[in-house]
């Protein structure tokens, strides 16, 4: 018969043990008898202090669609900076920060303010980046063998909302771009409604592409400009079912002209948290539910004020599959983030991590494996490797876009901004019956050469369509 060891005798052979720096495992025990071996170890506490932090830039290419029509604005959203921290017990945490989407480059002071201290001190500070935050948090959660909702708070749905997203361009892409959401499981796709197209014909033809039960949210950053405006507009667009909601059709900051707005269409209103203040937000009832966005704690921080207000929202953080699973974390906690998570990871070719986020009924699975609960697709890394930027890569070279108004006149331009403001300013037509824009290709003329390199100096106006 086996000796019967007293709890008095496996406390001392365990501090014995842990005293001498023997493994706290079965391997570490055996000298103490089979029965020592069997029950649990005491150990001591692991170390998870900040040993070491890597940065790696990746450039991951877009998938067809997006590719050609994000160069005209968003082509530097392909560069993301992988970061990983290694703690002082050899676990290790990832996160991604896309360097030019709200963001920048992780710096070395940033870095030497983290180095030696403990990971669970300092993964709340936003101002570390999203990326080292992110790899923080993965750290932590591995290191008490909990996924990260674990550490945000108390989980109240397994499967968050997510959805699709698309940037503007002719309603055939955005067809095809639903149809790749449809046939992946997305029930909601968001995407920008912009005065250089002709939002009514751009809906005429994706909305009978698409299912009954499937979603629409516009985002119109505030370009319909004033209330009167936006009401017609907005209401006369209703007829389209599938929309679900609009988001700053007007300058935030109208706090009466948001309100009058909201009464006047049925279609649910999403605000930017923040702008107007909160509280001026809440008592005037400008919107119907908010974006939520930014670093770990203010996202929290914002989400459970629109919660304890009883006001939905949707979590926007850009990123492959790495910042939508993080997305997905924060999800599981938060209450009222019952509109649909917006990552634009779908425009991305990789997601960046194994397995990949699979979305069932609009909807995805929480991971449930310590830290984020997927890994770093180290393969991927290395096909998408790249040395740092030392600026942001915009303009994208070599582009002619023309709007195409209906009275038969051209507008030039060679990159986004050089019209965005300007219909913002409300130097343009706002979106005028039968507007479009559209790339022209550089077909080697002279006269192509010629036009661009005007138009890169500044808009070039054409009562017709020299090209």
């Amino acid at each position: 018969m086996p000796h019967r060891v007293s709890r008095s005798e496996l406390l001392r052979t365990t501090t014995a043990a842990g005293f001498a720096g023997l493994a706290t495992t079965r391997a570490g025990l055996r000298n103490a008898g089979a029965a020592v071996a069997s029950a649990p170890a005491v150990g001591g506490l692991l170390n998870t202090s900040i040993n070491k932090v890597e940065r790696t830039w990746v450039e991951v290419p877009f998938r067809p669609v997006p590719d050609r029509n994000m160069k005209r604005e968003l082509y530097h959203w392909r560069y993301a900076e992988i970061c990983k921290v290694t703690l002082g017990c050899g676990v290790v945490g990832f996160g991604e920060a896309m360097v030019y989407v709200g963001g920048r480059p992780l710096s070395d002071e940033t870095i030497g303010r983290v180095m030696g201290k403990k990971a669970a001190d300092v993964m709340w500070d936003d101002s570390l980046g999203r990326g080292l935050q992110q790899a923080l948090f993965d750290a932590v959660g591995k290191v008490n063998d909990v996924p990260i909702y674990h550490l945000l708070g108390h989980k109240c749905r397994d499967r968050p909302f997510v959805s699709w997203w698309a940037i503007d361009m002719p309603g055939e892409d955005w067809a095809s771009e639903c149809k790749d959401a449809i046939a992946a499981g997305y029930t909601d796709f968001k995407t920008k409604a912009r005065p250089w197209f002709d939002l009514d014909d751009q809906c005429g033809i994706l909305t009978p592409t698409l299912p009954d039960h499937f979603k629409i949210d516009f985002d119109f950053n505030w370009t319909l400009l004033d209330t009167a405006r936006a009401i017609r507009y907005c209401t006369a667009l209703e007829k389209y079912r599938h929309i679900a909601i609009w988001e700053t059709p007007i300058p935030q900051g109208d706090v009466e002209g948001n309100k009058l707005l909201r009464k006047r269409t049925t279609i649910p209103i999403a605000h930017h948290f923040g702008n107007p203040p909160i509280m001026t937000a809440l008592r005037e009832e400008v919107c119907d539910g908010f974006v939520i966005w930014g670093g770990a704690t203010r996202m929290m921080n914002d989400a459970t004020v629109a919660g304890a207000a009883a006001k939905p929202c949707w979590l926007q953080q850009v990123g492959t599959g790495i910042t939508a699973t993080f997305s997905l974390h924060m999800g599981a906690v938060l209450s009222h983030a019952r509109w649909p998570a917006v990552n634009c990871h779908q425009i991305y070719t990789s997601p960046m991590v194994t397995p990949a986020m699979r979305v069932e009924n609009g909807t995805a699975a929480v991971p449930e494996r310590p830290g984020l609960g997927v890994d770093l697709d180290e393969d991927a890394v290395e096909r998408f490797r790249v040395e740092p930027l030392k600026e942001r890569p915009y303009p994208h070279p070599g582009q002619l876009l023309a709007i195409r108004w209906p009275t038969g006149a051209t507008s030039y331009y060679t990159h986004n901004h050089q019209y965005f403001d300007s219909f913002r300013a409300g130097k343009l037509p706002l979106y005028p019956r039968g507007v479009y824009l559209e790339s022209i290709p550089d077909n080697g003329s002279r006269e192509w050469m010629e036009l661009q390199a005007r138009a890169k100096k500044k808009a070039i106006h054409s009562s017709g369509r020299p090209l």
